[in-house]
């Protein structure tokens, strides 16, 4: 007896039927195209949907798999799609478009969508995202200020992120773009290497060239380099940008060394109003250099260190540009005219404090008024006014002003005998509170209490002092020049600093006692016995220097002009210890020694950081906390690829749990699916990946056995 077969039921034979189906292409597209040479799409439809393909005229029959027939006559629709954005198909986009479909939510976009999402276009080549994810990476990069793209090599995630730089560059959104990758290698340790700097680090920096060259015109490139507008560097060189430990930097108790500074410590930002420390960052012994102003002043810096300039060209445009201390070097000058121009620091505003004695009312003093104190302090002028304004201020005291001749006045207590007992005249009593007993012309000085104190009270004092010891030097057709003379060098720092601290610019040079004509005095020649300081004054627009009627009309009818600083010089200064801080400040820019601005961050930047993963965890706070204003962080690694030393933590691997959550930022996970290179390197990430995971199995396996 023979088994008779087990019959097939009608359902199941009807299912194991191939399915057909019929898609109707429009006639507005060419079919040779989207078939390709030798229907060489056509065969990449067959082969990875495993269907048999028929064409006739613009219908194209599918047969085979239900499932497999749907997802191709998506493919085919997608890639009508695509030719009527007026692209090409090539086999690879066939390949891109099916891979894109088989890893697809029902949520999730049209391939077409994506691959028509232009970024940028140059000579004829057009940029964009060629998976699902690049999309998202690029958009991410849009929506936020920091983006960590991180996935395995061959995913674009530099390629992109240089993309969107560019594309923001050349929209105007950013001023500059810094390229930046840590070079493991290129540190110390290629010394020997023979070569210069650039010569060393440059193989680590060439995929960053090779994708400028692809994105901007070649003849473009050094030009940008030169004018700082692209900055490629190691990352070390990232964290630079600073000054010596000793280096003074104005805080609203007055100068502090940087080197003593602590994040959360209040320093003077460029507006003269109080901002706090956000990091300190300390860099070793570098090579310093001190750069000079046509005003006499001067601070350290590194040539890293980073300086806010204007030159002529962006004055014309109502803008600024960053640059390095080395960038400056050698191009100081353009024909007769300085080039870089720095910021003034706003009038700083310090702490008020109570002060014993109108301001106004000291500068007269110190100016022209007998501070000794061995006999009752007097006031010397030959013009009635001063004299009138002093005894206003000095009446709160109660002090009387008396004219003791035709120019002297006394300041005199009414009360201060009584009863046969001398009582403390106030004027006495405030000089010797101030430390100005004893003081002689050669000698003076101004109390701290009244230069860190706010901006009017130093004002009022400076006022004081030009209108006694200040003059004014006047031009046709020009402003007017503001001068002030003294003999005493501790009063010309004093007022050297209260100009400076309201806005202003000043210079000085010596006039030497020796050798210059004696003056006459009753007729009688009377030798100059100490050098004199001349001071050449200009202050900011609402700042008036007089109050002096005569002379404030003088100055009021031509004005004072623009206060100005330019860089003039810049030597190099030896070795020293440095450090960097960063402030809070929407500017980033600190008041630094002589008033100078200058800052650490970079602002209005588009920054990447490239194979991140071999950061250390304070390579990588650092490298964020360089973020400015108006500008944006592309940070991007691959995890499983760190060259650091055994034992060093990768930055980018803890980053995440640190940074998880902070608003404006976010990460991107790149897999190898999103490969763009040779498709043979997304199967082999494909496999390493499986590999690893299967290790981390057994790990966990032998881990709960024990």
């Amino acid at each position: 007896m023979t088994d008779s077969p087990t019959p097939v039921p009608a359902a199941r034979t009807a299912q194991a039927a191939p399915a057909r189906h019929t898609v109707v292409v429009p006639n507005s597209i060419d079919m040779v195209t989207l078939f390709g040479p030798g229907d060489e799409h056509l065969g990449i439809i067959e082969k990875r949907f495993g269907v048999e393909v028929h064409v006739r005229g613009n219908r194209i029959t599918l047969a085979g798999d239900a499932q497999e027939i749907e997802l191709a006559e998506r493919l085919i629709d997608e890639l009508v799609a695509i030719l009527r954005t007026g692209q090409g198909i090539t086999p690879e986009v066939v390949e891109r478009v099916e891979a894109m479909l088989r890893v697809q939510t029902a949520t999730s976009e049209r391939p077409a969508d994506i691959l028509s999402f232009n970024i940028l276009s140059n000579r004829g080549r057009s940029i964009r995202p060629k998976t699902l994810n690049q999309k998202r990476y690029v958009e991410t990069i849009d929506q936020h200020t920091i983006t960590f793209g991180i996935g395995p090599a061959g995913t674009g995630k530099t390629y992109l992120a240089m993309a969107k730089a560019v594309q923001a560059l050349q929209a105007k959104q950013v001023n500059r773009i810094i390229l930046t990758r840590p070079a493991v290698e290129a540190g110390e340790r290629l010394g020997y290497l023979p070569g210069t700097l650039s010569e060393k680090i440059d193989p680590y920096l060439r995929p960053l060239y090779d994708a400028l060259h692809d994105m901007l015109d070649p003849e473009s490139i050094p030009k940008l380099m030169g004018a700082g507008t692209i900055e490629v560097a190691p990352l070390a060189y990232m964290r630079g940008r600073a000054q010596p430990v000793d280096t003074p930097v104005l805080t609203p108790a007055g100068w502090a060394p940087i080197g003593s500074l602590e994040v959360g410590d209040l320093v003077i930002g460029s507006q003269g109003l109080p901002t706090p420390v956000l990091g300190v960052f300390p860099q070793g012994v570098k090579d310093v250099y001190r750069v000079r102003t046509q005003d006499g002043a001067s601070t350290r810096a590194c040539g890293e260190h980073l300086w806010t300039v204007t030159t002529p060209e962006d004055r014309r445009r109502y803008t600024s540009r960053t640059l390095e201390t080395r960038e400056m070097i050698g191009h100081l000058r353009r024909g007769h005219v300085h080039r870089y121009e720095l910021p003034l620091a706003g009038a700083v505003e310090f702490e008020p404090q109570d002060v014993p004695m109108d301001p106004y009312a000291l500068g007269l003093l110190l100016g022209d008024g007998c501070m000794t104190t061995a006999t009752t302090p007097d006031f010397t002028t030959k013009d009635p006014e001063l004299a009138e304004r002093l005894a206003d201020a000095v009446r709160p005291l109660g002090i009387e002003l008396s004219r003791k001749n035709e120019v002297c006045y006394v300041l005199r207590h009414p009360a201060g005998g009584r009863g046969g007992l001398r009582v403390e005249n106030p004027a006495t009593r405030v000089i010797r509170s101030l430390g100005l007993a004893g003081c002689e012309s050669e000698t003076k000085f101004v109390p701290d209490v009244y230069k860190l104190n706010s901006a009017w009270v130093r004002l009022w004092l400076l006022q004081g002092l030009l209108d006694t010891d200040g003059g004014l030097v006047t031009q046709d057709g020009r402003t007017c020049r503001v001068q002030y003379t003294t003999i005493s060098p501790l009063l010309r720092d004093d007022v050297v600093f209260l100009v400076r601290s309201l806005g202003g610019t000043v210079t000085w040079r010596v006039r030497p006692a020796a050798g210059r004509k004696p003056g006459l005095a009753n007729g009688r020649p009377v030798p100059y016995r100490h050098d004199s300081y001349l001071l050449d004054i200009r202050l900011p627009d609402g700042f008036s220097p007089f109050r002096l009627a005569r002379k404030k009309a003088k100055y009021d009818a031509t004005g004072g002009g623009r206060p100005m600083r330019f860089v003039t010089a810049i030597e190099p200064d030896g070795e020293a210890e440095c450090v960097c801080i960063q402030v809070a400040a929407e500017d980033s820019l600190y008041v630094t020694e002589d008033f100078i601005v200058t800052h650490n961050t970079l602002n209005d930047s588009f920054i990447i950081l490239d194979e991140a993963q071999n950061t250390t965890p304070e390579q990588m706070k650092m490298f964020l906390t360089r973020l400015g204003f108006g500008s944006k962080i592309v940070v991007t690694g691959d995890v499983t690829q760190v060259d650091l030393p055994s034992g060093t933590s990768s930055g980018l691997r803890v980053v995440e749990s640190i940074l998880d959550g902070v608003e404006d930022l976010a990460f991107v996970r790149l897999t190898s699916h999103d490969v763009v290179r040779h498709q043979l390197v997304g199967r082999i990430v494909a496999a390493y990946d499986e590999f690893d995971a299967r290790r981390e199995a057994k790990k966990s396996v032998k881990k709960g056995t024990r």
